[in-house]
């Protein structure tokens, strides 16, 4: 199986994709999905293990979401060597890797779960767990490479909407274990996936490739952490995924603490949100392919800031039924965000490619190049927001007892990212020369007179 590489690939030409490569790319794309999903799932169970934690755990709702937040972290930071290790070992053989180092958090969290256990012990587990996250930025920068600029959207979005459902497959598998067996259970979660993680592996080294044409260029890293672009959407990029990883991990854990429901009531509610944001995301892809994922974006954070609104008046009134509506809407909002903002970056970077001048293929290299490169860091940013929205809980429930504050937080947050979006995306160019749509001259590189409304 170490022969499994590629050595030509040429998505964007058209006979090509017809005759070949479309096949080997949804090939490669539903094995990424298996593993990417079981590494969700891995990267979400403390928000599963902390309704396994009862009084007799002697950990307080705080210490509970630091430990989701600890998890979060490590995932956000591990995402940027992940992308990279694409290019350097391969795609498929990455994926292999990847997929058995999630054994170590499942065989570690089946040793430790119980009471008794010290809290640090606890902490130690919740570190490893970060791996789940890694998988995404990995996975993400393999798919990227497989499809052609205008497929990108959709399959982008299956590949991450396929991985995200694994928060919801996780938090409904302890639903159904604490329906079941009962709260003193938390190990039967983790038997169920140490089997799914092996196999997983197992399908990536039976049925993936790698892309020998797919290189790491350290001077494309270098000149997509110095883009403004890569920084603006990874801002973008936490108000999207950051939002829905951080909801997706603290949801049951508010439902408990706020709204005094059981163990197994909050696990009833908690995977439906993060099952709607994730069967939703590929939509969001299609939605950008056909409108523009600027456009898409925009209307979407607004639509946030309204769903954020009606949670903050409910949990105001301690109204569940409000509270629900609007945390549901905000996961749905979510998807379809996650969806559109991953269409923008090779957008992005290949209008900049037409801008100085390259076209057909030479453009089109030019944008996967840099795309590739910043998808690590804006992936990483997006789940750094998923450890700000859990911190932003810890606090606002040490000093008020509830999350209202983070979640008029949020709010603000998510006006920011309009305005923020529109003015760089969407606003016409003030000052663009009347040359720059003939195709006489090739555009300045200023950035006010690109255009990305179609990004």
């Amino acid at each position: 199986m170490a022969g499994r590489w590629i050595q030509q690939w040429d998505p964007e030409d058209e006979t090509f994709w017809r005759e070949k490569g479309e096949r080997i790319a949804r090939r490669n794309l539903i094995f990424s999905v298996v593993s990417e999903h079981i590494g969700f799932c891995v990267w979400s169970l403390w928000s599963v293990m902390v309704l396994f934690m009862g009084p007799e755990y002697g950990i307080d709702p705080a210490g509970k979401f630091f430990l989701i937040a600890v998890g979060t972290f490590v995932g956000a930071v591990i995402r940027v060597p992940y992308a990279f290790a694409v290019a350097r070992f391969g795609g498929r053989n990455w994926t292999v890797f990847s997929a058995l180092m999630l054994l170590a958090p499942t065989l570690a969290a089946f040793a430790v779960m119980e009471p008794g256990t010290s809290y640090s012990t606890f902490m130690a587990v919740a570190v490893l767990t970060g791996v789940g996250g890694g998988n995404f930025a990995s996975s993400m920068t393999n798919i990227n490479s497989f499809f052609p600029l205008r497929k990108k959207g959709w399959a982008l979005g299956v590949n991450a909407g396929g991985g995200n459902i694994g928060v919801a497959v996780v938090q409904l598998i302890g639903l159904l274990v604490i329906g079941t067996a009962g709260a003193a259970n938390p190990r039967i979660v983790l038997g169920i996936y140490i089997p799914l993680v092996i196999l997983s592996a197992v399908c990536a080294a039976l049925f993936m490739d790698n892309l020998a044409p797919v290189k790491n260029d350290t001077g494309a890293a270098k000149e997509a952490a110095r883009d403004a672009h890569t920084w603006i959407m990874s801002f973008l990029y936490i108000g999207t995924f950051g939002s829905f990883i951080g909801y997706s991990f603290a949801f049951g854990l508010v439902l408990t603490t706020q709204f005094g429901r059981t163990p197994l009531q909050a696990a009833s509610l908690t995977f439906i949100g993060p099952l709607l944001g994730s069967l939703i995301r590929p939509v969001g892809g299609l939605l950008a392919d056909r409108l523009g994922g600027a456009r898409v974006t925009l209307w979407n954070f607004i639509a946030m800031a309204a769903a954020t609104a009606v949670v903050v008046t409910a949990s105001v009134s301690e109204s569940l039924p409000g509270f629900l509506a609007g945390f549901i809407a905000l996961f749905v909002l979510t998807g379809i965000g996650n969806g559109s903002t991953y269409k923008m970056i090779p957008g992005i970077f290949q209008t900049k490619a037409l801008a100085k001048g390259l076209t057909g293929e030479a453009a089109a290299a030019h944008g996967r190049r840099l795309s590739g490169a910043s998808m690590g860091l804006i992936g990483a940013a997006g789940a750094l927001g998923g450890l700000g929205i859990n911190l932003a809980f810890r606090q606002s429930f040490l000093t008020g007892g509830t999350g209202t504050a983070a979640f008029a937080a949020f709010l603000a947050f998510y006006a920011v990212c309009s305005v923020v979006t529109w003015a760089v995306y969407l606003r016409r160019p003030a000052a663009a020369p009347a040359s720059a749509g003939t195709g006489s001259e090739a555009p300045s590189e200023a950035e006010p007179q690109l255009s990305y409304a179609r990004v």
